[in-house]
């Protein structure tokens, strides 16, 4: 990665990884998930949590533009250590948009990736966006995967408070046995 990174138009440019997280994140979503799925409702955000998703977006939309401009380093080590940190975050929102496609939208998506992690869909964002600045060697989408981290961490409290509401208890039996991101369940007292 260089100080000042790469900016051109090109076709092997990052666009190419960003389409396909669109369709599988947006596309697939409104495809096969109920349109009354959980997946479609907004929490209640709070004017702090307001304020951080206004920040949030145009940060990631403003990336989608500019993966136009930023060339992959194809055949360099970067590229071969972005690859599969970007497969990884699609394969765990596919995953996750299909449990929500089979979860009846009176339980909570508690089954298939939400076992082992209650918010995988931010955490194959986070390795999307984290994957294709590595691939791309651009500091700059990898900043975007920091800041997104960071905001989407406080924003994810806004959909487990929802959550909590609406399921109660069993969202917070949930919660209690499966960790936040990715991880090793927690262990059922009994």
């Amino acid at each position: 990665m260089t100080l000042i990174p790469a900016f051109e138009i090109g076709v092997w440019n990052a666009w190419i990884f960003v389409l396909p997280y669109l369709f599988v994140n947006y596309g697939l979503s409104f495809l096969i998930v109920d349109k009354n799925a959980s997946l479609f409702i907004w929490p209640s955000y709070t004017k702090s949590e307001k304020t951080l998703l206004g920040i949030l977006m145009p940060i990631l939309i403003g990336s989608w533009f500019y993966s136009i401009f930023v060339p992959l380093q194809l055949g360099t080590a970067w590229f071969y250590a972005g690859l599969p940190i970007y497969l990884l975050g699609i394969i765990l929102i596919k995953m996750a948009v299909l449990s929500f496609a089979t979860t009846s939208v009176d339980k909570p998506n508690t089954t298939g990736i939400y076992r082992i992690s209650r918010h995988p869909m931010n955490f194959g964002w986070l390795l999307i966006y984290l994957g294709i600045g590595i691939a791309g060697a651009s500091w700059i989408y990898v900043l975007v995967a920091l800041v997104f981290l960071i905001l989407i961490n406080t924003l994810a409290i806004s959909e487990e408070r929802m959550c909590c509401e609406k399921y109660g208890s069993v969202y917070r039996e949930y919660m209690n046995r499966t960790p936040r991101w990715i991880g090793i369940p927690k262990s059922q007292a009994k």
